[in-house]
C-alpha cells in the first residue's frame, strides 16, 4: 500500500486477512469524508488528508512496533486491529464537532462503542473467522480490542501501551502525516530510529513499551515537535478562529431551526435533525447536576443520525446558508466561512488575560443592539507537552536500569508540567475599523493598531 509519508506500507498478506474485514465495512469507508485536521486546510491548503489516512498509517506503525519487540501474532492481530479503529468515533470536522454539546459532554470516544458494536456480531465474526483460521476473532478479543481504544484494558500493559500512551502509534503517525500535509518541517522526526530503539522494559506494574538509551535523543526530537505542531499547526490562531465560527453557526442553528420558517428545509435533512436533537440536549443538561442517564440515552438514540453526518454534510449546510440573502447572524457567519473571510487576530499575553476579559465583556453588553456575540471572542487553549504523572516514558540504560525520561533529559524536564497557552482576541474583519473596536485595541496593546 503506497502512503506519502510511511512510503510503501508493507503488510503481510496474513496481517492484511486482519484488518481488510474493517477497512471494507461502511463504518469505516465514512472516515474518507471527515478530514483530518477540522479546518485546517482554510490556512495549510494541502491539509486535506483525512481520518481514513491516518487510521490505516497508526495501524501500520503499530505493526512495525509490534514486530521490533517481537509480539506474539495474536497479539499484533490485536494492536493493529485496535489502532485501526481507534478514531472511528470522530464526526464531522474532528475534534470542533465535540464543542456543539454544552461543556463538551459529549466527545468523540462516547461514540466509538456504538461503532464498534457494528462489528460484534455472529455474521461478522463467522464472516472474519473463514478468512483467518489461524487467529478467530472472539468475544473475548473484541472485548479487549475495544478496552484498549476505551483506554481501560486490564490486559497486557505493552500492548495497550502501542494503541494509547505518550508514546503510542497514534501519535507517531499523525506528527509526521500532519507535517507532511500541512507542508511544514515542525513534525518530522527519525521515525526509524525512534522504532530501532523500542523494546519491552519489565517494571513491577508488568511490562511496559519504552525505549533504549539510544533513543533518547529521538525521543526529545518526538516530544519538541509535538510541542511546535500544538503551538503552530494544531492551535494556530486563524484555524482555531475559523473553527469557533463554525461551532458558532451549528450552535445557533440548533437553537433556530425550529422557530424560523428561512431554515425550514433544514430540519429534514440528517444534520438538522441531530441539530435540534443537540440543541434539546443542552437546554436539559444546563439544569442537571448529573448528565450521566442523559448522555446515555442521546447517545443511543441519536447514534443512526450521527453515523451519517460528515463533512460534506457541513459544508453543504454553510454552501446553502451563504447564498441565502438575508442578515441573521446565522447566515452572516456562514458567508465568513464560505468566502473565508479571515477575522483580525490579536495575540494575548496570559498576563492581558483579565484585562482582556473585562474589555470584551463590557464591550458586548455595550454593543449588543449591534453587533452579535462571535465579533469579538476571547480564545484560550492551554496545552502541555509532556506530562510526568500520565505514564512517563520509560528509558532502560546499558546496565539494564530502567529510570523515567525526565529523571534524564534536561530538555523534558523543563518542558513537563509547564502548560503552555495561546490566547487571543478574535475579531470580525467587518468591525474592526470601528472607533470603539479601535479604542479596545489600542487598550490592550498599548499602542495603535490597524487592521
Amino acid at each position: 500500500m503506497k502512503d506519502p509519508v510511511h512510503g510503501t506500507m508493507q503488510f503481510t498478506d496474513i496481517e492484511d486477512r486482519w484488518i481488510k474485514p474493517f477497512i471494507d465495512s461502511p463504518a469505516f469507508q465514512r472516515l474518507r469524508h471527515i478530514k483530518q485536521l477540522g479546518m485546517g486546510d482554510y490556512i495549510f491548503p494541502g491539509a486535506v488528508h483525512t481520518r481514513f489516512n491516518h487510521c490505516i498509517g497508526c495501524c501500520y506503525v503499530a505493526s512495525q512496533i509490534a514486530q521490533k519487540i517481537g509480539l506474539a501474532e495474536e497479539e499484533r492481530q490485536l494492536v493493529m486491529i485496535a489502532c485501526l479503529l481507534h478514531d472511528m468515533g470522530h464526526g464531522p470536522f474532528s475534534h470542533a464537532f465535540e464543542d456543539l454539546f454544552h461543556q463538551r459532554l459529549i466527545r468523540h470516544e462516547d461514540w466509538t462503542p456504538y461503532f464498534l458494536a457494528e462489528y460484534r456480531t455472529d455474521a461478522f465474526f463467522q464472516s472474519y473467522n473463514q478468512h483467518n483460521p489461524r487467529h478467530h476473532l472472539t468475544e473475548d478479543k473484541f472485548h479487549e480490542i475495544e478496552s484498549m481504544i476505551m483506554h481501560r484494558s486490564t490486559g497486557k500493559r505493552v500492548l495497550a501501551d502501542i494503541v494509547s500512551s505518550q508514546l503510542d502509534a497514534d501519535r507517531l503517525d499523525y506528527l509526521l502525516r500532519d507535517s507532511h500535509f500541512c507542508g511544514v518541517a515542525y513534525g518530522e522526526f527519525d521515525f526509524r530510529w525512534m522504532l530501532n530503539s523500542m523494546k519491552i522494559i519489565e517494571t513491577p506494574q508488568g511490562e511496559r513499551l519504552g525505549l533504549t538509551h539510544k533513543g533518547i535523543g529521538v525521543v526529545e526530537h518526538y516530544l519538541m515537535a509535538r510541542r511546535l505542531m500544538v503551538r503552530n499547526i494544531y492551535h494556530h490562531q486563524k484555524k482555531l478562529a475559523f473553527e469557533y465560527f463554525l461551532v458558532q453557526l451549528l450552535e445557533s442553528l440548533a437553537k433556530h431551526l425550529a422557530e424560523t420558517p428561512i431554515f425550514a428545509d433544514i430540519c429534514g435533512t440528517p444534520l438538522g435533525q441531530f441539530l435540534l436533537a443537540v440543541n434539546q440536549f443542552n437546554q436539559t443538561a444546563k439544569n442537571k447536576s448529573d448528565t450521566t442517564k442523559l448522555r446515555e440515552t442521546f447517545l443511543q438514540k441519536y447514534y443512526p443520525l450521527y453515523r451519517e453526518l460528515c463533512d460534506y454534510d457541513v459544508f453543504a449546510l454553510i454552501r446553502q446558508l451563504a447564498h441565502m440573502n438575508h442578515d441573521h447572524e446565522i447566515i452572516q457567519l456562514a458567508k465568513r466561512l464560505h468566502l473565508r473571510q479571515m477575522p483580525m487576530i490579536l495575540r494575548l499575553e496570559p498576563s492581558d488575560l483579565e484585562q482582556a476579559e473585562a474589555q470584551v465583556k463590557t464591550f458586548r453588553k455595550q454593543q449588543a443592539k449591534k453587533h452579535f456575540p462571535w465579533q469579538m471572542a476571547l480564545i484560550k487553549t492551554p496545552h502541555l507537552s509532556y506530562s510526568i504523572d500520565a505514564d512517563p516514558i520509560l528509558i532502560e540504560n546499558e546496565c539494564h536500569m530502567v529510570r523515567r525520561l525526565e529523571d534524564i533529559s534536561v530538555i523534558i524536564q523543563a518542558i513537563s508540567h509547564h502548560a503552555e497557552h495561546t490566547t487571543f482576541l478574535c475579531i470580525d474583519s467587518e468591525m474592526v475599523d470601528e472607533k470603539s473596536v479601535q479604542e479596545m485595541i489600542r487598550t490592550l496593546t498599548k499602542e495603535h493598531v490597524t487592521s
